[in-house]
């Protein structure tokens, strides 16, 4: 486990949270509150997923562990199961109003990366999972501008379980904070980033090369063959069809 953390022993014994937020790789997560924690309520049905050490792996997340104890083959079980816990924590708590208050700094400051698309102008990225389920999908990186996902540039972050940040997240935090979504027009002082794209489409077309064609592939034709994101909170799709069809019950109600 010495290949996992970046801090010193005193990080380590002042808290496990602590610890695990400064290991590389960790940098997607958010501080989760111990008072969220330690009430349990919040942690309902997570000890069906946690099967191994779940009671240990809980307290050695608030601190009330004594590891010293434990051989090295059960520290590290516990250590494993406090990890996984602690993801799916996460995605609970990331959802609330204090858990997406901390997100949205993060976000503010694109500690999550910015899009690679010239056209939406180094718009910040939000994570966000494919599945709420652990073990099936890693985290992907969601773009409001474009409302495309991508994937991690670093192959640490691109194997965080995206059940740790769940379906729900971003898409959340933009109902809360309405201001924050971007607009799809040209930021002001960005023409530079479009000239700089119409000279790399125009060198193209100089070499005989088509702008929309790798190869002898043309990209249209694998767009079209390609499953778009949707947009979901709690299972349920957030897209214009969704508000017309709820338009059309009302007036139908009415």
């Amino acid at each position: 486990m010495d290949d996992l953390s970046t801090g010193s022993e005193s990080d380590y014994s002042n808290s496990w949270i602590s610890w695990f937020l400064s290991t590389k790789g960790n940098e997607y997560f958010a501080e989760v509150d111990e008072d969220y924690i330690l009430d349990r309520f919040n942690l309902t049905g997570l000890n069906g997923e946690v099967v191994q050490e779940y009671s240990r792996a809980l307290n050695l997340i608030t601190d009330n562990l004594d590891d010293e104890s434990l051989d090295d083959d059960v520290r590290e079980a516990v250590e494993t199961s406090a990890r996984f816990l602690y993801g799916l924590i996460h995605a609970r708590y990331i959802v609330t109003s204090r858990g997406l208050a901390k997100m949205l700094e993060k976000y503010r400051k694109a500690d999550f990366g910015r899009c690679p698309r010239v056209y939406c102008y180094s718009q910040p990225l939000l994570p966000v999972g494919l599945s709420d389920i652990p073990y099936q999908k890693a985290v992907k990186l969601y773009c409001p501008r474009c409302e495309d996902i991508y994937s991690p540039k670093s192959n640490r972050h691109g194997t965080i379980d995206g059940a740790y940040f769940g379906t729900t997240f971003p898409h959340m935090l933009f109902m809360v904070y309405p201001q924050m979504i971007p607009g799809k027009g040209q930021p002001i002082g960005s023409s530079s980033v479009a000239d700089v794209n119409r000279s790399l489409v125009a060198g193209q077309q100089q070499r005989g090369e088509g702008p929309s064609s790798v190869g002898s592939v043309s990209t249209s034709s694998v767009a079209v063959k390609a499953e778009r994101y949707e947009p979901r909170i709690f299972g349920f799709k957030v897209n214009e069809d969704a508000k017309l069809a709820r338009w059309r019950t009302a007036k139908r109600d009415a």
